[in-house]
């Protein structure tokens, strides 16, 4: 199968890590494999099972990656931006996102970046469960629910027309991540993703969705709480109440 990602220049994936020593180097190693032109970024909050180690290890071996050790542990999406920061300031014209857990198959990475490649306008690409096509494994029914339902809830209240705005799978253009704030990303847990989508939609930027296969994780633990699931629910409500209040008022001034 041929691709046309070759044309999109210097291609980084960011895998921000916090205790995936069981899964780290088969993640990098399947990546790099299947795209041998991209670089990998590991963004470790300073994992106590030896994680960083082992990345570090994983980059003394090979000049595609490299580690960005973080002291703290302050959630997803500090770690995200500060790899995003990271690469931008060493140029890179795509950078990805990808979870460390190996829910996210390196074999659907070409197809997210071709479809970035076909489409000029288009700033950021998702990998998505819900678009036709797209399909989870090994996910409980109420895990499904509850995307679904989550996504359904994000579609309706910020008008995205996203069908998977919670997916951590992902390819922006450097001009995308350039065009943003960081300072004003109001999220920094598993939130974070719709607070970049919503970002980059509101700011005129197009979304694409293509489909993916999403792996429940075989080794570790998941990060998933119903802390996290309470505060999405509580950031998406908050900046749906605000779109809201904003189509209200500039409704009046144009009268």
């Amino acid at each position: 199968m041929s691709h046309v990602y070759e044309g999109l220049g210097r291609v980084v994936v960011v895998v921000p890590t916090y205790n995936e020593a069981l899964n780290i180097e088969s993640i990098v190693g399947s990546v790099l494999a299947v795209v041998p032109a991209v670089h990998v970024l590991i963004v470790d909050d300073g994992s106590p099972d030896g994680t960083g180690a082992l990345a570090d290890v994983l980059a003394a071996n090979d000049s595609r990656v490299s580690v960005l050790h973080r002291t703290s542990k302050d959630g997803l999406g500090a770690a995200y931006l500060a790899g995003f920061e990271l690469c931008l300031a060493q140029g890179f014209d795509v950078i990805c996102e990808m979870d460390a857990d190996g829910s996210h198959r390196a074999v659907d990475l070409p197809l997210i970046l071709d479809e970035l490649a076909r489409h000029p306008e288009t700033q950021l690409v998702l990998g998505s469960r819900w678009v036709p096509g797209g399909s989870v494994q090994n996910w409980p029914k109420h895990r499904e629910f509850l995307s679904r339902g989550g996504n359904a809830y994000v579609r309706i209240l910020l008008d995205l027309g996203l069908k998977d705005a919670t997916g951590g799978f992902r390819a922006y253009r450097r001009a995308a991540l350039e065009g943003l704030d960081f300072s004003s990303v109001q999220s920094h847990g598993y939130c974070f993703q719709v607070d970049m989508a919503r970002s980059i939609v509101d700011g005129g930027g197009q979304v694409r969705e293509v489909p993916i296969t999403f792996v429940e994780r075989v080794a570790g633990e998941s990060k998933m709480s119903g802390n996290i699931v309470r505060e999405a629910l509580l950031k998406v409500t908050g900046w749906g109440i605000a779109k809201r209040a904003g189509q209200v008022t500039r409704l009046f001034q144009r009268k």
